[in-house]
């Protein structure tokens, strides 16, 4: 059972199944397999309140940040994946407590709105668009959403809509996104709070140490979402309790514990799983930027969403808009286009074509680059539910477990570190 306090500090959160085994917190060694930021939470959370437990951080690649990496040109700044972070206070936590205050910032208030691209138009997002939906659809979707199993589009009842806000979060289509995984408080997934929603607001509202975020708005550092794996490389590095591994060789669990005598009881994948039954989505990020007066019909805001298959650009987000910190060169506003390749031929040249036909896109851009590819991981319906009474001697976190965002990941890694704090109270 949860407590009132453990509500307070991870709200919603705690919905989500932890997929740990149950020997992990009497493990004489951890392994911790992936150094995105799941793992280099992990690492550094569990060493500060175990300091007497030797941990080893074994990443595959030469670098750590995973799908966390910042792209710079100039004065331009982009984010290849996650670019900002939604109000929640184990984030807010973690950039305090690694003394990165003064480079973390609220998002601009002008660039609060968000549009979809429907076949009426542009739609901004906003209450009224449960409108779209209708009122039959809109009592079905709560059918729905208590029925195991229910995809996005059970609960949604809007393909256009739904596909916007799955693609723009997981790359895949609403049909074929389990609606526990992405959004478990409105399905009602999971344990209950023990006291309103709008009061456990108001008591998580007042957690939060550096500021307090405005409803709706997001945050980010001041460099780009690299700074914060920085920084935790660098604290980590200095803390004698952990080893970080770069260019390990080892497949699965199997070989990773052989390789470094631990048992799979130990261990904590966070990176990607051989053999994962579902598969996952791919998509490329291009960087483009333009002179302010070339887009001036381009409002100010967040970004927009495009379902429309027959384009090869899924989503727009307003790059230099967005963060309080500057992005562009003076005089240049920069824009991230998502390009899933289930809708790309390959060819730049056709998503060049594709953005000039969006109202207020046509003029010639300062800058053109294709910056990255990110894999995603599917989440079929029915994925978290399966994963209710997890009870496999390999623990689970990150994008491979029970979570997609980075507030996910770095809660995740509060949550799994308390345990071993309540073992030592117990």
């Amino acid at each position: 059972m949860y407590t009132l306090e453990d509500w307070v500090r991870h709200g919603d959160e705690l919905r989500r199944p932890l997929l740990v085994s149950k020997d992990l917190v009497d493990s004489e060694s951890l392994g911790i397999v992936g150094g995105g930021l799941s793992g280099l939470s992990l690492a550094y959370r569990i060493g500060l309140e175990r300091p007497d437990l030797p941990i080893k951080l074994i990443e595959k690649t030469g670098r750590l940040g995973g799908v966390i990496e910042t792209w710079r040109e100039d004065e331009w700044v982009c984010d290849i994946s996650v670019n900002a972070v939604r109000p929640h206070p184990s984030f807010w936590r973690l950039v305090d407590d690694l003394g990165m205050s003064d480079s973390f910032g609220p998002s601009r208030g002008i660039a609060s709105s968000r549009w979809i691209i429907l076949r009426g138009g542009k739609h901004r997002i906003s209450p009224a668009t449960i409108l779209k939906i209708g009122a039959f659809g809109f009592l079905r979707g709560v059918f729905n959403s208590r029925k195991v199993g229910s995809s996005v589009l059970d609960v949604l009842q809007n393909r256009e809509i739904a596909d916007a806000m799955t693609l723009g979060i997981v790359n895949d289509t609403a049909d074929q996104v389990d609606a526990n995984f992405l959004f478990p408080s409105l399905t009602g997934f999971g344990p209950k709070a023990p006291i309103s929603r709008r009061s456990l607001r108001k008591k998580i509202s007042k957690s939060y140490p550096i500021f307090t975020p405005r409803k709706g708005s997001l945050a980010s550092l001041e460099g780009g979402m690299e700074d914060i794996i920085r920084v935790l490389h660098e604290t980590i590095s200095k803390m004698e309790n952990i080893e970080i591994i770069l260019e390990s060789e080892e497949g699965g669990p199997e070989e990773v514990s052989s390789a470094y005598d631990i048992p799979i009881s130990s261990m904590i994948w966070t990176s990607t799983l051989p053999g994962r039954d579902h598969g996952e989505t791919t998509l490329s990020v291009f960087a483009v930027g333009f002179q302010e007066e070339v887009v001036s019909g381009v409002e100010i805001g967040y970004g927009t969403l495009i379902p429309d298959p027959n384009t090869p650009i899924s989503g727009i987000l307003h790059e230099s808009d967005i963060h309080s910190s500057r992005r562009a060169p003076e005089g240049h506003r920069l824009f991230r286009l998502m390009v899933p390749h289930t809708r790309w031929d390959g060819n730049e040249q056709t998503v060049r074509e594709a953005l000039r036909v969006l109202n207020g896109f046509s003029g010639e851009p300062a800058i053109f680059r294709r910056i990255g590819e990110r894999a995603i991981p599917r989440y079929p319906p029915g994925y978290l539910s399966s994963l209710k009474n997890y009870a496999g001697d390999l623990s689970l976190a990150g994008w491979t477990g029970s979570g997609v965002s980075v507030t996910h990941v770095v809660d995740e890694a509060e949550r799994i570190s308390e345990l071993f704090t309540r073992l030592q109270k117990d």
